[in-house]
């Protein structure tokens, strides 16, 4: 059973930067399509960024592209997301997710959440 968990939120200030991971254990992450997703307060669960675990293919939601790096780290077993330009509407829970698909509904495995909150 693959397990994962989130690290690195936090409260930064506009323009600022972050670095999330996801550590995962139970099973390698090269089987999995590993999604990083958010939810901001009264909004939809969106899509930030996904990267396949097998061939490291990336993928970045339209919002976050340029600023956002999505990275995996095969000795660690983790994957991370560094995040800069960070703007207030970036703020919400940052989940990461594993599947087979660079989507909520393809998610089998979800972490526990971790909060960011972009304010002055």
């Amino acid at each position: 059973q693959l397990q994962l968990e989130e690290s690195g939120g936090g409260l930064v200030q506009p323009g600022g930067s972050l670095r999330l991971s996801c550590a995962a254990s139970g099973a390698p992450l090269d089987y999995y399509v590993i999604g990083w997703f958010r939810q901001a307060p009264g909004k939809e669960r969106e899509v930030v960024s996904c990267i396949n675990g097998a061939d490291g293919g990336t993928r970045y939601a339209d919002s976050v592209q340029g600023r956002f790096t999505v990275s995996k780290d095969n000795a660690l077993n983790t994957v991370s997301l560094q995040m800069s330009g960070l703007k207030p509407e970036d703020t919400g829970v940052y989940y990461c997710a594993a599947g087979n698909g660079c989507a909520a509904t393809r998610a089998h495995y979800w972490g526990q959440g971790t909060q960011v909150t972009v304010s002055s």
